[in-house]
């Protein structure tokens, strides 16, 4: 009988210990304070995002005019040069001797016409010349004696015969006379063969030399010193490096929206720094094989910049465009998707969003939500029924003017 009172007693004791324990709190049960703002439109950039990449500004490829031994070669890879410099020479010897003779031969040119040895003043008349002036004097003699010996005639002084002579003699002279004004025709043209001769001449010695088309460095030295080389041959390739070439290649389906004096926004493979430039040039057409439209930048050479790097840029074809935006801070990113939480009748919301273009503080949405939809700033740990109280909503403004955006 004891025994049945003490196990009644205890579990009394334990049903009574049970009913009076206190039940926790739910978590989530106090609301969470927040603050909001409402998604919006605002004013963007539509951008065109292409690659490209950087070439110099000029490339030429030198090349001897004049077959030779390279004699010197003042230049190597890296060797920076200024328009006019002597970057190599052909031996000269055979092409100076050239020039000799062809100025012997001006010379005896200007002595077949009366002219002083030296002197670069071609310029004679023909009837002035040597032959000519003689040939004009015997023709002056024979067109006399002709006049005076018919005036005899007429008279009946002279016989027939006498008169048949002096007029053969007067055909003779005036032949003659062409023949000297014929005669000095050539030599002047001759002189003017060796006057073209002889800078031609000149010109094959200055063409031993090879000189910088314009300030830039040696990209390739191709030749090598005491090469005999012909015509033609590369010896250097020399690049203008500042300002470089930016090349971009727009696809078809965006090329409409391209025009020259466009802003254009790139990074480089390999560099931090962003640089802006405008489009300056513009293809008139698209490449027939892709399908593509170049267009060009001109770029400063600074912060390393080099001939060949690969660019990825954004070309704004409008700062007028508009799209749905929410604070940046609004935004949660976890495995690969972005959300956004909503407030919604004093509760949580989670909403799976895609996002676009980015500004300074902002983030364009594209889908997910809807203009005037409230979105909790900085909404880490909440998640969806949670409750919360608006502490306080955020007016952003709107944008007056276009902000950075990107891809």
């Amino acid at each position: 009988m004891t025994a049945v009172l003490l196990c009644f007693s205890a579990g009394l004791l334990v049903s009574c210990s049970k009913t009076a324990a206190p039940t926790p709190r739910s978590i989530g049960d106090k609301p969470r304070s927040v603050q909001v703002t409402r998604v919006e439109w605002r004013k963007m950039e539509r951008l065109v995002t292409v690659t490209g990449s950087l070439v110099a500004r000029e490339e030429a490829t030198l090349s001897v005019k004049v077959p030779g031994r390279l004699r010197t070669i003042a230049v190597d890879l890296g060797s920076v040069v200024t328009a006019g410099d002597v970057i190599a020479q052909v031996e000269p010897a055979d092409y100076e001797i050239r020039m000799q003779q062809a100025q012997a031969a001006v010379e005896q040119a200007r002595a077949g016409l009366g002219l002083p040895l030296a002197g670069t003043n071609d310029v004679i008349e023909v009837e002035e010349t040597s032959p000519v002036r003689q040939a004009r004097a015997v023709l002056d003699e024979s067109t006399k004696n002709r006049d005076r010996v018919a005036n005899l005639s007429k008279a009946g002084v002279v016989a027939p015969s006498e008169v048949d002579t002096v007029e053969a003699a007067y055909k003779v002279a005036f032949n003659r006379y062409q023949a000297s004004i014929e005669d000095s025709r050539i030599k002047v043209a001759t002189l003017g063969q060796r006057r073209a001769e002889l800078a031609f001449a000149q010109k094959q010695l200055a063409d031993t030399s090879i000189r910088a088309p314009f300030d830039g460095a040696v990209q390739r030295r191709d030749a090598g010193l005491g090469e005999y080389v012909a015509s033609g041959t590369p010896v250097v390739t020399l690049v203008r490096s500042d300002p470089l070439r930016l090349r971009l290649e727009i696809p078809e389906r965006e090329a409409a929206e391209v025009r020259t004096g466009q802003p254009v926004r790139l990074h480089v493979e390999g560099h931090t720094n962003l640089w802006v430039a405008h489009i300056d040039r513009l293809s008139p057409a698209l490449n027939e094989e892709n399908r593509m439209l170049v267009v060009e930048s001109d770029i400063p050479s600074d912060g390393g910049l080099r001939p060949g790097l690969f660019v990825r840029a954004n070309i704004v074809v409008t700062d007028q465009d508009r799209g749905l935006s929410v604070p940046s801070n609004a935004i949660i990113a976890f495995a690969g998707l972005e959300k956004v939480v909503l407030a919604d009748n004093n509760k949580a919301v989670e909403r799976t969003i895609t996002t676009g273009r980015t500004g300074p503080d902002w983030t364009e949405v594209t889908t997910g939500v809807k203009v005037g939809e409230l979105v909790v700033l900085e909404p880490g740990g909440l998640r969806t029924g949670q409750p919360i109280s608006i502490a306080r909503e955020m007016t952003a403004q709107t944008q007056v003017r276009p902000q950075f955006s990107g891809p």
